[in-house]
Parts: C-alpha cells; sequence; structure tokens
C-alpha cells in the first residue's frame, strides 16, 4: 500500500483532475449565479481536467524520472495528443450535438403543427445529446498550467521530506 501512495505522477494526476472538477463549479457560479454540482462528473469547461491531469502527470514524470527519460517523453506526447483532442475533436463533437438538437427541437415543433391539420403523426422524443463536450482553447491551455502548477506544489509539499 505505501508503495502506491508514493506513486508521485499517480497522485499528481489524480489531485488535478479533483481540483480541475472542482474549480468548475465555482467558476460556473461566477459566470451564471447558479450553482451547478453535477459540473463536478462533467466534461467540458473551465478548466480542462483531462488536461490539467496530463500536464500534471508529465510534470511529475519529468521530475521523478528526469525530463529526457523514455517515460517523459511518451506521457509528453500521449499528453500532446489528449490535449489535441479535447480541443479539436471534442470541440466539434459538442457543436454537432448543439445542432443536432435543435434540429430535433424544429422537428418536435412541426409535428406539433401538423396535428392543427388532424395528421396524428408519430411522436418523436429524442433525448438531448449532450453538448458541453470538448474545450475551447483557453480551457484546455488553463488547465494545463493548472496541472503544471499541481505537480510542482505537491512535489516540494509531500515528496522531499
Amino acid at each position: 500500500m505505501s508503495i502506491l501512495l508514493n506513486n508521485f505522477p499517480l497522485w499528481a494526476a489524480l489531485l488535478s483532475i479533483g481540483i480541475a472538477q472542482f474549480i468548475k463549479i465555482p467558476l460556473h457560479f461566477l459566470a451564471a449565479k447558479k450553482w451547478q454540482w453535477p459540473l463536478m462528473f462533467s466534461t467540458g469547461g473551465m478548466p480542462s481536467s483531462h488536461s490539467s491531469a496530463v500536464t500534471a502527470l508529465s510534470t511529475a514524470v519529468g521530475i521523478r524520472e528526469g525530463f529526457d527519460s523514455s517515460s517523459f517523453a511518451i506521457s509528453a506526447v500521449i499528453g500532446i495528443v489528449v490535449m489535441f483532442d479535447a480541443a479539436g475533436v471534442r470541440r466539434h463533437a459538442g457543436m454537432h450535438a448543439e445542432v443536432l438538437n435543435r434540429l430535433v427541437d424544429e422537428f418536435n415543433h412541426l409535428l406539433e403543427g401538423m396535428r392543427t391539420f388532424k395528421i396524428k403523426p408519430k411522436e418523436e422524443k429524442a433525448k438531448k445529446l449532450k453538448e458541453l463536450l470538448g474545450h475551447q482553447p483557453i480551457e484546455v491551455f488553463m488547465g494545463g498550467w493548472l496541472g503544471i502548477l499541481i505537480a510542482i506544489v505537491l512535489y516540494y509539499s509531500f515528496y522531499t521530506i
């Protein structure tokens, strides 16, 4: 068990995810004046917990094993892919979900209007697609810096004793 507790890169990444997810709640409150506790367990938003996790992991691996190690190179490249995906593919999937949700709403509105013509179409109620999937580039950037900061603070607070 103590081996697991001494795994600095693991704890840096996990702590970074938790802190980034928690930060989303007060940031949303400041913007919308409404507490949204489900944000703790959702994707998307400021800051990117994915970016925070991979940069914390890479930073911790670099501190522990050296920034010239193969382990750091592997974690850094995987981190870059994750961050690119968060700001690219997942962000665009969220944009597509938004358009599809709008189309479903308009289709349902059309069906409601057709009822006045005494046509009884089968009502199509679709579950809304999740629109907040990816991140704006600034959310990825801030998540990345948060991860680096958490790894450094964690290292100097608990692992240099």
